[in-house]
């Protein structure tokens, strides 16, 4: 199963070094494979590097592409993980 789903970065700083390394902890949890757009640059969750690639600031809508069977699941997560700005309280 493949699921695509727009999120929005509400987050103080946008992707940033802690956000990335959240947001890759939650895709690693899953056997789906998960990619992460923003203008056009596609990454993988799950790596914390490239996720600092996609240039993301406050406001950014990003689409998450999760393929595999655990896709609704992971991204669920994902989705709650943003908007719990990443776990980070001064986010």
């Amino acid at each position: 199963m493949t699921i695509v789903k727009e999120l929005t970065l509400i987050n103080k700083y946008g992707m940033h070094i802690r956000p990335a390394t959240a947001l890759a902890v939650v895709c690693q949890k899953y056997n789906s494979d998960i990619k992460v757009e923003n203008a056009g640059n596609s990454v993988s969750g799950k790596s914390v590097l490239a996720l600092m690639t996609l240039e993301a600031p406050v406001g950014t809508v990003l689409t998450f592409t999760a393929t595999g069977d655990d896709a609704d699941l992971a991204l669920a997560e994902i989705e709650e993980l943003i908007a719990n700005h990443f776990g980070i309280a001064d986010e």
